[in-house]
C-alpha cells in the first residue's frame, strides 16, 4: 500500500502581514495544498483578525484554495460576502450556532465546500449527527482566538472517534487539525487528513523543506 501524505494549510496567521502577497506566493511555490485564513470577530474569540476585503485580495494573488475558518457569532451573514471574496471552504464553529444544517446548506448554497469546527472543550460525539451535512471537520488543539500557542494532545485523540464515526456513516469528510501542530505533535494526528501549520511552516529556515517534512509526517 502507498504511503499517504498530509495535505498542509499554512495559517496566515503566522505569516509577516507587510509581506502578504510575497508569502502567499512562497508558500504556494513551497507545495502549499491550502491557505488557511482565520477570520475572528473579537467576540466569539478574544481577538480580532481580518475580513471578506482581506480574503478577496488574497483570492487574487492564491492560486490554491482558500480555507476560511469564520471564528465569529452569527456566521450566517457573512457566509455570502466570504464565498464572494473568493473562499473555497467555509468553517464555522459547532459552538456558534444552533442552526447548523441550515449553515451547512447555506455554505453549500455558495459554491463553497461546508466546515464544521469543534473547540477543546467540544466532545467528538457532540457533532456525530452533523456530520452528514459538511464536507470538513476541523478539530482545534488549542483554544482559538491566537497563534503560537501549545498543542493539546487529547484533542487530536478527537481525530480517531471522528475517523471511525466518518466511516460508520459512510461518509467522506475531511478531517482537519488546527493548533500548535509541527513535525513532533503531528506523529499524534494520524487519522487527519489536513494539518494546518502556522509558526511551523512561516518561522521556519525553508517554507518548501517545513512543508514537505510535514506532508511526510503522516
Amino acid at each position: 500500500m502507498s504511503k499517504k501524505f498530509f495535505q498542509i494549510s499554512p495559517s496566515i496567521l503566522s505569516s509577516d502581514f507587510a509581506n502578504l502577497q510575497k508569502e502567499v506566493e512562497a508558500v504556494e511555490l513551497a507545495g502549499a495544498d491550502y491557505l488557511h485564513v482565520d477570520v475572528m470577530d473579537g467576540h466569539f474569540v478574544p481577538n480580532l483578525t481580518i475580513g471578506a476585503p482581506v480574503v478577496e485580495a488574497l483570492k487574487r494573488v492564491s492560486k490554491i484554495p482558500l480555507d476560511c475558518h469564520l471564528m465569529i457569532e452569527s456566521p450566517e451573514k457573512y457566509i455570502a460576502d466570504f464565498a464572494k471574496a473568493g473562499a473555497k471552504i467555509i468553517t464555522v464553529h459547532f459552538e456558534a450556532s444552533s442552526a447548523l444544517e441550515k449553515l451547512a446548506m447555506q455554505i453549500k448554497a455558495n459554491s463553497c465546500l461546508a466546515g464544521i469546527s469543534i473547540k477543546p472543550q467540544t466532545q467528538a460525539s457532540e457533532i456525530f449527527s452533523l456530520l452528514k451535512f459538511f464536507d470538513l471537520i476541523l478539530v482545534m488543539s488549542v483554544e482559538p482566538g491566537f497563534s503560537g500557542q501549545k498543542f493539546m494532545p487529547e484533542c487530536a485523540l478527537k481525530l480517531a472517534e471522528l475517523r471511525r464515526e466518518i466511516e460508520k456513516q459512510n461518509l467522506k469528510c475531511l478531517l482537519e487539525i488546527d493548533g500548535g501542530v509541527n513535525l513532533e505533535t503531528a506523529l499524534q494526528c494520524r487519522e487527519a487528513d489536513i494539518l494546518v501549520a502556522g509558526h511551523a511552516v512561516f518561522r521556519a529556515p525553508s517554507y518548501q523543506k517545513a512543508i514537505q517534512a510535514l506532508k511526510e509526517s503522516r
